[in-house]
């Protein structure tokens, strides 16, 4: 296999996504590295796994690592998981720190930019939604975040995650920032996560989408089993993946199942559509559910999902 040799100056090194739960971290993550590595939801809060994105350019390599959104935990998965997004902020080199340009800046923001500051690395900003601001509104809109940042000498960039509006000047000035190394992984690599963690992710991605608010986030999913099947055609082979969805009540269940199992089957179905994208191949898909009560308080049922305790 030729390689092509790198730039001379090349850059290469770890950049921390941070910001309170749904200003987009997901939806951006998607748009650098333009493919689906990360779930997106209208649902606050459903990042878990710190997921690392990988984005090639031929001046740099960034490992992009999108942390659960910084919020209030009110139970010991949510602790772990501010817990998980603070640890990344120490193990990188680079933050960016993504705000909501379509709101008012609140004390949320505020205390994620406290916590920045004691770490005294390369932070940017990311004022994103920013076409959802009017022209109008948009130098008060600005002023009021260069405020909230008391003059701090963080370059602050407009975006729109949803529609890549401004995302190629954010990856270079990212770049640039960057120290010169090599690249860490293959060029054509996307993600370095196991590909059983990201089917995870979809079905869980299908579940906040088609139940919204009624099941939110008392939903986790282990892939129980995954094995190639053969399938009918030439030298045609089937991945075949069960996995067991948990809820921590009855009557989620039920929602989740739906009359007739209308609802589990269209879960199914969305989640099986992604997942052949994902291994580029045909997919059968069995799902379970099951009621594991008070799951999210559990340390050991926790672990088991791959929510570990990471100190701190």
């Amino acid at each position: 296999m030729q390689v092509t040799p790198l730039a001379e100056g090349y850059r290469s090194g770890f950049v921390a996504l941070i910001g309170r739960p749904n200003v987009g971290k997901s939806t951006l993550v998607n748009q650098l590295v333009g493919d689906k590595v990360a779930i997106t939801s209208p649902v606050a809060q459903t990042t878990r796994n710190r997921l690392r994105a990988i984005l090639t350019t031929e001046e740099a390599q960034l490992i992009l690592v999108d942390t659960p959104g910084i919020h209030k935990p009110h139970h010991l998965l949510g602790e772990r998981l501010v817990q998980s997004a603070r640890s990344a902020i120490g193990e990188v080199d680079q933050v960016l720190l993504l705000l909501e340009g379509c709101e008012p800046p609140g004390r949320g923001d505020a205390f994620i930019v406290d916590l920045l500051r004691q770490q005294r690395l390369p932070v940017q900003v990311v004022l994103n939604k920013w076409d959802q601001v009017p022209t109008e509104h948009r130098p008060e809109a600005d002023a009021a975040y260069r405020e909230l940042l008391n003059e701090s000498d963080w370059p602050v960039h407009h975006c729109c995650a949803l529609t890549g509006e401004g995302c190629a000047e954010l990856v270079q000035a990212v770049s640039a920032f960057m120290p010169e190394g090599p690249q860490l992984y293959p060029p054509e690599m996307v993600s370095d996560q196991p590909e059983r963690l990201l089917m995870a992710e979809l079905i869980r991605e299908q579940v906040l989408h088609l139940t919204r608010e009624e099941v939110p986030h008392s939903v986790a999913v282990s892939i129980d089993r995954v094995e190639e099947m053969p399938s009918k055609g030439k030298g045609a082979v089937r991945t075949a993946v069960l996995a067991t969805v948990l809820v921590e009540r009855k009557s989620q269940k039920g929602i989740l199942i739906g009359k007739g199992g209308a609802m589990l089957k269209a879960i199914g179905q969305g989640a099986r559509l992604q997942m052949q994208t994902l291994i580029e191949g045909p997919v059968y898909l069995e799902l379970f559910v099951k009621v594991v009560p008070d799951w999210r308080s559990k340390p050991q049922r926790l672990a088991e999902l791959g929510y570990a305790d990471e100190g701190g």
